[in-house]
């Protein structure tokens, strides 16, 4: 090269692009949780047994000593006792007879029934974030 050429410089120039994210809130929910009694009644059914005693007279004589047994729904006790004779027998004296006797009544009970709601509050920012972020339901409830 020599002196008198002269050398020209054309810079290149790129743009090169930088993507970077942060957080923005965009609105809030605030929850309120409250609990909710009512009364309310539950039929149950209550059962209840009478029994009903009835004194048999017998008057036999037997030669051995009678067990307790059921008959139907009626259970029979036999009661013995020993005379003086001649000789000694067994004398049925009477028999009890027990029967037993099931009422089934419905009755009305009340109850205290609990149940949780929830109401839901959206606080938002004004800025039109386009419809992707749009809360249509800003209020909600939920049962339990």
């Amino acid at each position: 090269m020599t002196e008198e050429q002269e050398v020209a410089a054309i810079p290149l120039v790129e743009e090169r692009v930088s993507v970077d994210k942060r957080e923005v809130e965009t609105g809030r929910y605030r929850i309120r949780v409250r609990v909710e009694e009512r009364q309310d009644t539950i039929p149950a059914e209550l059962s209840h047994d009478e029994v009903e005693i009835e004194r048999v007279p017998m008057n036999q004589t037997l030669s051995q000593l009678p067990s307790v047994r059921l008959e139907g729904s009626t259970t029979v006790i036999p009661v013995v006792e020993e005379v003086v004779v001649m000789e000694k027998k067994l004398v049925l004296v009477e028999e009890i007879h027990v029967r037993r006797k099931t009422s089934v009544r419905t009755e009305q009970i009340p109850v205290t029934i609990r149940s949780e709601q929830a109401d839901i509050e959206r606080s938002g920012f004004a800025e039109d974030r386009g419809a992707d972020f749009a809360d249509n339901s800003t209020q909600g409830r939920i049962g339990a």
